[in-house]
């Protein structure tokens, strides 16, 4: 009988060590579960966040192929970030973002570009003819953009408002090298084709508005 009871008693404690490995086991699952799961499975409030899908250059005209949507924690998620991405889609980035970066209003342009066939704006590159007045540009800000007279020529006011969407600025600058900055401006379909032929063939500069 005695030997009975010691059985007994052994084989509870056995159980009990192993219900009690099984209660660590589980609950450094549940830690590990908790750490890794997002946030909004957590209950943390979050907002459905636009952000970009791949590495996208400054200048670009964003696609739905370029954005998804992702919920970010409240806390983490910056001031005027977009929700919805129709609210990106066919605008122009004012500056290059990484993949998963949130969108936010400042980093789009208040122009949005028309379907390809459509009239409405494109993007054309221009050199400025006086680096100064470049440093002074930045993305969003609307200019206009007037050709410097020459031989044969006077100076004309081309275009009264085009946004600047980017600014590159002149690689080896007093190093000799004789190269104004280059300037992406969003302007009409209408008036691009002579903007971007004219500043070809003569300085061009832009007025501040």
């Amino acid at each position: 009988m005695l030997n009975r009871l010691t059985e007994l008693h052994l084989l509870r404690g056995r159980r009990v060590r192993l219900l009690r490995r099984f209660l660590a086991a589980a609950l450094l699952l549940a830690g590990l579960l908790v750490a890794l799961h997002p946030a909004s499975a957590r209950g943390a409030p979050s907002t459905a966040t636009v952000v970009s899908a791949r590495d996208l250059p400054a200048g670009s005209v964003l696609r739905a192929a370029d954005l998804r949507l992702t919920d970010l924690p409240d806390d983490l998620r910056p001031a005027g970030a977009l929700g919805r991405l129709d609210t990106a889609v066919g605008r122009l980035l004012s500056g290059a973002a990484r993949a998963g970066e949130p969108l936010t209003d400042v980093r789009l342009l208040g122009v949005a570009l028309p379907a390809k066939g459509d009239s409405g704006v494109v993007t054309v590159a221009v050199r400025l003819a006086d680096a100064d007045v470049a440093e002074l540009l930045r993305p969003g800000q609307h200019v206009g953009v007037v050709a410097a007279p020459d031989a044969t020529h006077a100076s004309a006011e081309l275009v009264k408002d085009a946004t600047v969407v980017t600014v590159h600025r002149a690689e080896g600058r007093g190093l000799g090298v004789d190269k104004g900055p280059l300037v992406l401006l969003a302007l009409p379909v209408s008036v691009a084709t002579e903007v971007a032929a004219t500043s070809l063939e003569r300085p061009v500069t832009v007025t501040l508005r």
